[in-house]
């Protein structure tokens, strides 16, 4: 059987790992910002990166289950910066039952990711980027492998302030299935474009994106875009609000939105010290807050 025919894994692949993405509404690949957190989802971003930035992030996304990440990057010439990240999202501890459903122990359960990528600057307005990823998934005694990988693409015409970028996210397979089955599960594969427009006369910078652009299948056209809007106060601050109209309604419960598919950020760059706070919903079940803390060396 072949992987396309299993089941969708590695979901945590689609939770924001970026703070400024996150507050744009989950999914933004376009803006232009010295921010190294963008490497999780626009490495051809990076070459807006300063040289030798450190980047530490958490998410709690529901209530046990947190997400932790770091990274690196490092310019190579004057064109290409390369960059390694992980990331681990942590389910915390989980009662083990046997048939009759006593608990009997308990059990971990933890998703990883870790990844390398290289951006190039392809001409004066195009850079490119490949990113490669090693996936782990330890479910208390099962495990699982693959392997995947990103290619991005991005136009910046920084005259007119705007941004245009292409992105495809978690191509590969699994290698290794989880279970004895032998089912092996296909990635989570997301072709995404995204802008951004900056204004001369406004301390304001409006994107749009439109995520998921391949599985039309019980989703409505508009469910597949994200509107973000930045405030830019100062060249070392912002604030982000974002819609994510899919998540708006696939979180609606009982006719309420409880805000479903909004988002909010901001974030104070001092220095060569970046930190960014956003906060979402992505489950019913709860909300995340999510920090992004980087340091250029």
């Amino acid at each position: 059987m072949c992987a396309q025919e299993g089941k969708m894994g590695y979901q945590f692949l689609n939770i924001p790992v970026s703070a400024h993405s996150a507050a744009l509404g989950g999914a933004n690949i376009s803006i232009i910002e010295d921010d190294a957190s963008m490497m999780w989802t626009n490495a051809a971003l990076l070459t807006n990166v300063s040289d030798n930035s450190i980047l530490l992030g958490y998410n709690s996304y529901i209530r046990s289950s947190h997400l932790m990440s770091a990274g690196y990057t490092k310019a190579i010439g004057e064109r290409g910066t390369w960059a390694l990240g992980a990331q681990m999202l942590d389910y915390g501890k989980m009662d083990e039952t046997d048939e009759q459903g006593s608990v009997v122990g308990s059990f971990s359960a933890k998703d990883l990711n870790f990844q390398t990528s290289y951006s190039y600057m392809l001409s004066d307005y195009w850079s490119g980027a490949i990113t490669a990823k090693v996936l782990l998934s330890n479910y208390a005694n099962y495990s699982s492998t693959a392997l995947g990988a990103d290619l991005a693409l991005n136009y910046f015409d920084e005259a007119h302030g705007f941004s245009f970028s292409a992105v495809g996210r978690n191509l590969g397979g699994q290698v290794k299935s989880l279970y004895d089955d032998g089912v092996k599960e296909s990635m989570p594969f997301d072709l995404a474009f995204g802008l951004s427009k900056d204004f001369a006369n406004a301390p304001l910078r409006v994107s749009l994106t439109a995520d998921d652009v391949t599985h039309w299948d019980d989703v409505k056209f508009i469910q597949h875009f994200v509107l973000g809007m930045d405030i830019l106060p100062s060249s070392n601050t912002w604030v982000a609000l974002g819609y994510n109209f899919r998540r708006a309604h696939e979180m609606k419960v009982a006719d309420k939105s409880n805000w479903a598919g909004f988002s909010i950020g901001a974030g104070l760059n001092v220095k060569k010290f970046k930190v960014g706070v956003a906060y979402g919903n992505y489950h019913v079940a709860a909300s995340s807050f999510l920090i992004n803390a980087g340091f250029s060396l």
